[in-house]
């Protein structure tokens, strides 16, 4: 009788099922979604920043900005992330902004 090398010299057993597949497109879809609304928020505080605060403009550049702010954090919290304090201050999101998001 001779013996064979196993086929798979894995260190770990990993089983693909139907749901661990799903579960992973899942996963990589709220990383996606999650990476546009970073940049969305990134954009949008850009032009705020570029507005002097006299400008008529600058209250819907806050509105529009706080709107991309809240998507992002709707999505961090459907990512299981609640702390909005490290995107706050990585982001410098403007006080007036957070004002109308409801997050102060």
């Amino acid at each position: 009788m001779s013996l064979r090398m196993p086929q798979n010299l894995s260190t770990s057993l990993h089983f693909e099922t139907g749901l661990s597949v799903l579960e992973a497109e899942l996963k990589a879809e709220q990383a996606h979604a999650l990476g546009r609304l970073g940049r969305e928020v990134e954009r949008s505080l850009g032009l705020l920043s570029g507005v002097d605060t006299a400008d008529p403009t600058r209250s819907a550049l806050i509105k529009a900005a706080a709107d991309a702010v809240w998507r992002y954090f709707v999505q961090r919290e459907a990512c299981g992330m609640n702390n909005h304090d490290q995107p706050i201050a990585h982001y410098a999101i403007p006080p007036e902004v957070l004002a109308w998001v409801g997050a102060q």
